[in-house]
């Protein structure tokens, strides 16, 4: 057990306007649930009910199509009633089937009918596992049988990276999920190793986690898999990727051991496993960080998937005034919600909304040159250089070559005292090829 961190850059984020980190409560059920039909990074999935038509909780209603596509089930039963569609605020149109809240529920409630997983295969776990639309819900939502399959073709070991690295203040619905539903998070990971079949399951928690850590190691009981323990640090970016593999790669080479190829799943996509291949249920619900200094009651909810996130407000107290900025996940590297009748999704573990001035309003000011965002970036790029570059503010000379290295961790736009979108302005001209 090592306790090392990144060595270049990153911030200690913190956020006064989080839900507390104690306890979850329990939403109401929505008298009609919006579903989307794109939950995943792929394409949207093929819709396989009709408007008129009655769902049971848990029921197939959209199929998934090919890579990055994922199943979507019906988290309420009741009737279609209409298929509806939006515009997102990067432009993307996405449709949902509503569904209106009518007749009893099987699963929510009731006795769960427990499925022994010890004899599967690890081909019959990750057929499951996609029958369920298991996707990665703290991330972008890729769906988990794909994970899986990639790893097929993998010539070295394998080894499942148990992610409980709490370097954001928005990831206080996982830190939640884990203390209520920590058995839960314990046999996912084993299932998953499973499915994977990993060489080796290594437990990551940020430094001031010993004792959860401690406690989930215990959870895990005899495990078929070793299982190692890295405390790290919880500067952020600290769970991304590639700050997470610099740590992984101090400790094979202190342990004299071969981690290879990595998978990291955090907590709520453990947990989702764990239910969809014991218990056979796909996402119906997630938990949800909601707060923002707009919020009266920030909390950590245990949403249905397609609650409207107007609704989850109007939960928490409504606002203490008029938002200025609203949004779903981490504001670092959230997205903006531009219609409040939009839906929870698979992938919404926080959701906000702020008064302003804080990360990510709209108040832009020129650069300064006060050179913080170079100080931050853990990559070691100069962001100011490429911002102004991208922004026409330089000529070509001034361009390093090395926009395509950003992975967007924000950390520069929250030191910026002028308030420029500068990780996001390089993320989008990476893209393009610029």
């Amino acid at each position: 057990m090592i306790t090392p961190s990144f060595l270049r850059g990153g911030i200690r984020y913190t956020e006064s306007s989080v839900p507390p980190r104690n306890s979850s409560v329990t939403a109401f059920l929505p008298g009609l649930s919006v579903i989307p039909l794109v939950q995943h990074t792929g394409s949207r999935a093929n819709p396989v009910v009709s408007v008129g038509d009655r769902v049971s909780e848990g029921m197939l209603i959209g199929r998934g199509q090919g890579l990055g596509s994922a199943n979507i089930h019906a988290t309420v039963p009741g009737r279609v009633v209409r298929i509806v569609s939006w515009k997102t605020a990067e432009g993307f149109t996405n449709d949902a089937l509503v569904i209106k809240l009518d007749g009893s529920f099987e699963k929510l409630g009731r006795y769960e009918e427990i499925f022994p997983w010890q004899s599967l295969s690890s081909f019959e776990i990750q057929r499951i596992i996609a029958e369920y639309g298991i996707v990665e819900m703290e991330g972008s939502g890729r769906p988990v049988s794909d994970m899986f399959y990639s790893l097929r073709s993998a010539k070295d070991p394998v080894s499942l990276i148990v992610r409980c690295v709490f370097d954001d203040p928005w990831l206080a619905a996982d830190y939640v999920l884990l203390k209520e539903r920590l058995a839960a998070v314990a046999e996912g990971s084993r299932i998953a190793a499973r499915a994977g079949r990993m060489g080796r399951i290594v437990l990551v928690f940020s430094r001031g986690e010993k004792e959860r850590a401690l406690a989930l190691m215990e959870s895990m009981g005899k495990s078929e898999f070793p299982v190692s323990l890295v405390l790290t640090g919880a500067r952020y970016p600290q769970r991304n990727r590639r700050e997470l593999e610099l740590v992984l790669n101090r400790f094979a080479k202190k342990e004299g051991i071969e981690l290879g190829t990595i998978l990291a799943l955090g907590p709520a996509t453990l947990a989702a496993i764990h239910d969809a291949v014991k218990l056979k249920k796909p996402i119906l619900s997630r938990y949800v960080a909601v707060g923002g200094s707009a919020i009266k009651k920030p909390q950590v909810m245990k949403v249905q998937i397609g609650t409207r996130i107007g609704e989850i407000f109007a939960e928490c107290g409504g606002y203490v005034d008029k938002p200025k900025r609203i949004g779903s996940g981490s504001p670092l590297l959230g997205r903006t919600v531009v219609d409040l009748d939009e839906p929870v999704i698979k992938t919404s573990f926080a959701i906000f909304a702020f008064l302003g001035g804080q990360l990510g309003s709209n108040y832009r000011n020129k650069c300064i040159g006060c050179g913080e965002c170079r100080i931050v970036c853990p990559v070691g790029l100069d962001p100011e250089a490429l911002y102004k570059y991208m922004k026409g503010l330089e000529s070509r000379d001034a361009k390093t070559g090395r926009a395509a290295e950003c992975h967007g961790c924000g950390c520069c736009e929250v030191v910026c005292p002028s308030g420029l979108p500068l990780s996001t302005s390089i993320i989008r001209s990476a893209l393009k090829g610029n």
